[in-house]
C-alpha cells in the first residue's frame, strides 16, 4: 500500500523548530539479498565453484521504515549434489532443486518482483545490500559468466552491510570478522530464534540491523556503494610505477591462446586495475601459460586467491600470491614510443607475426583491408625492431572495437608478399615485454664478468684488416670457407677464422676472418663478394678488428651502423694462440709430458711457407673454453678443430689443490650434453664468482670426450 504524500507545514509553523523531528535524508529503497550455493558457506562462499541454489530477498525503505514482501526462490543447479554442510543448514534435497527454475528464469522473476515491491513503497532507484561481498563477486558474477548470462545493471553496484556497520562501530571488530549474528548481537537486537526457514532469518535480521543503524548518526551510512567493473580497461605500465605487493596474484595453467580479456573473465566480479593483466612470455617470446594480475585493493586480491583451481574451460587455473616487483618487471616499460602507442584507451590490440622485413605501414594496412581499419591508420601500428633498427617481423595493431578485431583475426595466416602472417590477440603488457626483450638483446641472461681470463686479448684497432662473411649456409664448415676464399685463404692469420653462433649455440650464418693486412682484406672482399656457397650467395665485406670484437661480444653490426654489446664482455677466446717451434717456455716440460705425442696437431696447411702451429693453449686450466659466443677455428688445421682431452694426471693435480679447501667443490648432475660453460656460469651468476674461479669448471666423465662432446656431469671448483 502506497503511503500518502507528506503534507506541507501550516503557515504559522516554524520550520526551524520542526527540523529536529523531520526525517533526515537517507538512501533510497534497499533490496536486502541473501544467497547460498550447494557447497561452502560463510567466508568461503563461492570458493569451491559450486552453483547458486537459493536466493532470499526483501525490499526496505529506510526513510519511512517500510518493508516489502519477503521472497524466497530456489535455483536449479547443474550439479545437484549438496555438500554435507549445505544439506544440514538448508534442509534442501536434490529432488527439490531439480524441480526449481534455472538461474536466468530466477533472475527475471527477481527483477519483476523487486520492481513491483519498490513501486508499492513509493518507487525510486533501488540498490542491493548484502552480507559481505562474496555473494555478488564470488557467486553471481562468475556463474553468470560461465553460463553466458547478462546480469542487469543493478547487480554491478551494492552496499556491503558489514562495511556499513563497521563505519558506525569501528572499534567492535574487523569488518571481515562480522556476520549477521554478530552484528545483531553487538547491537543488542532481539531476533526470532524460532525461525528455522533457511535464509529467511538472515534477511529479517539484516533488515533489523539496517533500521537500527539508521537510528544513529547516519551521515556516512549508505553513501558509497561497492562497484563491480563491467569491463576490463587496458593501459600501459611504467618501470617507475610502484605496485603494492598485496594487490598482485600469479595465475598459472592458462591456455596459450588466452588473452587479457579471457583472464579478466576468469576473475569476473573482481575489480582488476587498469592495465592490470600481464601475460608472461618465455625466452622465445611466446606465452608460457602464466599471467600476473593486479587488483585495485588487497580485499579483491584475497578474493582472487579463493579462485585457486577454478576452471577456464576444461583447464583448472592455479592462483598464487605475487609481488609488485614481478608485475612491474613483466608489464613495465620505458619506451616513449610504446607509451604513446598504448595511450589510446579502450583499444583492442592484435599482434602480427611473420611480416616480411621490407613491409611498411602501407603494406600492413593493405593486408588488413578496409573492412578492419586500424585506429589512427599508420599511427596505430607499432613495428618491433632490433637495437640496430633491423625489423624483426613482428608488429602490433590497434582496433577500436571487438568487431573490427574479430574481422582482422580472420586474416590469420593470410599471405603478404610471399609469407603467411599470423595474427593473435595481445595485451599492453605483451607489447612491453616484446619491446623490452628486443631492446635488451640477447634474450638469454649474460654475465657482466669475463667468463674466462684472457691471456691473448684481441688487439684493438680501427684498420679494416678483417672481412665479414654474411649469409653462410648453416651447414658450412671451416673447410667450406677456405675453399670459398680460394687463394685469399693464404692471407688468413693463424687461428683467424671465427664462426658466430646464436644464443642457442647454433650457426648464425656469419663468420669473421682476420687477414694479414687491410689490403689483403679488401682484395678478398672484392674477389669473393656475392660468390655462391652451397646454392647461397655470401656477402663479403671488410671490417675492423674493433667491429669484429663488438659482434663477438654480443653487439650488432648492420647497415645502419654498429651497436655496442648489451654488456661489456671481453672476447671469450683469443684470435691467435702462441705457436711454439721448440720453445719450451710456452709449455712446461712436465705439463707437455702428460699428453701423448698424437695429441699435437699436424703442421699448418697454408699454401705458402707453412709453419708448424700447435692448437694448444698454455695453461692446462684453459683447455675447456666456452663456444656459445663464437667459434674460433684455426684455418691451419680445419679438420682437427677441438681442444685436447685433459689427461687424468692433469685433472688429478688440478683438483688436489682445490679439494684441500673445505666446501670448495660442487658437483652438478643431470647437466644437458649441449650445455656450455656460459650455461653453467649463469646458474651461479648471483654468487659473484671471481674471474679466477671461472677456470675451475672441470668436466667429469669419459676421459676420451672433448669439449665439443661435453660430459653430462661437471665439477665446479
Amino acid at each position: 500500500m502506497t503511503p500518502p504524500p507528506p503534507q506541507p507545514p501550516p503557515p504559522d509553523s516554524n520550520p526551524a523548530s520542526d527540523s529536529a523531528t523531520a526525517p533526515r535524508p537517507g538512501p533510497g529503497p534497499l533490496v536486502v539479498l541473501f544467497g547460498a550455493t550447494a557447497g561452502a558457506m560463510g567466508p568461503d562462499l563461492g570458493s569451491d565453484e559450486t552453483d547458486l541454489i537459493l536466493l532470499v530477498w526483501q525490499v526496505v525503505k529506510p526513510l519511512s521504515r517500510q518493508v516489502g514482501t519477503l521472497h524466497k526462490s530456489l535455483v536449479r543447479a547443474e550439479a545437484a549434489a549438496l555438500s554435507p554442510q549445505c544439506r544440514e543448514a538448508s534442509g534442501l534435497s536434490a529432488d527439490s532443486l531439480a524441480r526449481a527454475e534455472p538461474l536466468d528464469k530466477v533472475l527475471q522473476q527477481f527483477s519483476q518482483l523487486v520492481s513491483g515491491d519498490v513501486a508499492l513503497l513509493g518507487g525510486g532507484p533501488y540498490m542491493l545490500c548484502t552480507d559481505g561481498q562474496q555473494l555478488l563477486r564470488q557467486v553471481l558474477h562468475p556463474e553468470a559468466s560461465r553460463k553466458n548470462l547478462v546480469l542487469p545493471d543493478t547487480f554491478f553496484s551494492f552496499y556491503d552491510l558489514r562495511r556499513e556497520f563497521h563505519v558506525q562501530h569501528p572499534s567492535v571488530r574487523p569488518a571481515r570478522e562480522l556476520t549477521v549474528a554478530t552484528m545483531a548481537q553487538d547491537l543488542g537486537l532481539e531476533t526470532d530464534a524460532t525461525e528455522d526457514d533457511f535464509g529467511v532469518w538472515e534477511v529479517k535480521t539484516m533488515v533489523a540491523v539496517i533500521l537500527h543503524l539508521l537510528e544513529g548518526p547516519s551521515g556516512q551510512l549508505f553513501s558509497k556503494a561497492e562497484v563491480v567493473k563491467q569491463k576490463y580497461e587496458t593501459g600501459p605500465c611504467s618501470k617507475a610505477d610502484v605496485v603494492d605487493s598485496e594487490t598482485v596474484v600469479r595465475a598459472r595453467g592458462l591456455p596459450w591462446q588466452s588473452s587479457d580479456q579471457d583472464v579478466a573473465r576468469f576473475f569476473k566480479g573482481l575489480n582488476i586495475a587498469r592495465g592490470g593483466v600481464a601475460l608472461c612470455l618465455n625466452a622465445q617470446g611466446r606465452r608460457n601459460g602464466e599471467a600476473l594480475i593486479r587488483f585495485v585493493d588487497s580485499e579483491q586480491r584475497d578474493l582472487a586467491l579463493q579462485r585457486h583451481k577454478h576452471h577456464m574451460g576444461v583447464r583448472y587455473i592455479e592462483v598464487y600470491k605475487a609481488t609488485g616487483e614481478e608485475f612491474v618487471k613483466i608489464a613495465g616499460g620505458t619506451s616513449l614510443e610504446v607509451a604513446r602507442f598504448l595511450s589510446r584507451e579502450d583499444q583492442v590490440i592484435l599482434r602480427l607475426r611473420g611480416l616480411p622485413f621490407s613491409a611498411g605501414p602501407a603494406d600492413v594496412l593493405g593486408f588488413l583491408g578496409p573492412e578492419c581499419p586500424v585506429t589512427g591508420g599508420a599511427d596505430g601500428l607499432l613495428f618491433v625492431r632490433h637495437p640496430d633498427g633491423r625489423p624483426t617481423g613482428d608488429a602490433f595493431a590497434l582496433f577500436a572495437c571487438e568487431e573490427l578485431a574479430q574481422a582482422a583475426l580472420r586474416r590469420h595466416k593470410g599471405i603478404l608478399g610471399k609469407r603467411y602472417i599470423e595474427l593473435f590477440r595481445s595485451t599492453a603488457a605483451e607489447v612491453q615485454q616484446v619491446l623490452n626483450r628486443y631492446a635488451s638483446s640477447p634474450l638469454l641472461p649474460t654475465l657482466t664478468a669475463p667468463l674466462l681470463p684472457i691471456p691473448f686479448p684481441l688487439a684493438a684497432g680501427t684498420g679494416r684488416d678483417c672481412v665479414r662473411l654474411r649469409g653462410l649456409p648453416y651447414t658450412a664448415t671451416i673447410e667450406d670457407i677456405l675453399s670459398f676464399l680460394g687463394e685469399a685463404a693464404a692471407d688468413i692469420r693463424p687461428h683467424g677464422v671465427h664462426m658466430v653462433l646464436n644464443q642457442q649455440g647454433r650457426p648464425s650464418g656469419d663468420a669473421f676472418i682476420q687477414m694479414t693486412s687491410a689490403e689483403r682484406a679488401l682484395a678478398a672482399a672484392q674477389r669473393c663478394h656475392k660468390k655462391v656457397m652451397k646454392e647461397r650467395y655470401v656477402e663479403v665485406v671488410p671490417c675492423s678488428t674493433e667491429e669484429m670484437s663488438r659482434v663477438l661480444m654480443g653487439g650488432t653490426l648492420g647497415r645502419s651502423g654498429m651497436s655496442p654489446p648489451p654488456c661489456k664482455l671481453p672476447c671469450l677466446s683469443p684470435p691467435t694462440y702462441a705457436t711454439f717451434q721448440a720453445t719450451p717456455t710456452l709449455i712446461p716440460a712436465e705439463t707437455a709430458a702428460l699428453y701423448p705425442s698424437s695429441a699435437l696437431l699436424p703442421a699448418a696447411r697454408v699454401p705458402a711457407a707453412p709453419t708448424p702451429v700447435a692448437y694448444y693453449p698454455g695453461p692446462a686450466t684453459q683447455l675447456y673454453m666456452n663456444y656459445t659466443a663464437y667459434y674460433p677455428s684455426p684455418p691451419v688445421s680445419p679438420t682437427t678443430v677441438g681442444y685436447l682431452t685433459t689427461p687424468s694426471a692433469a685433472l688429478a693435480s688440478a683438483s688436489t689443490s682445490v679439494l684441500s679447501q673445505p666446501g670448495a667443490l660442487v658437483r652438478m648432475q643431470g647437466v644437458p650434453y649441449t650445455a656450455g660453460m656460459k650455461d653453467l656460469l649463469s646458474i651461479f651468476q648471483a654468487y659473484q664468482l671471481a674471474p679466477d674461479d671461472y677456470t675451475s669448471l672441470m668436466p667429469v666423465g669419459d676421459p676420451s670426450r672433448t669439449v665439443l662432446q661435453a660430459p653430462k656431469e661437471w665439477v665446479c671448483l
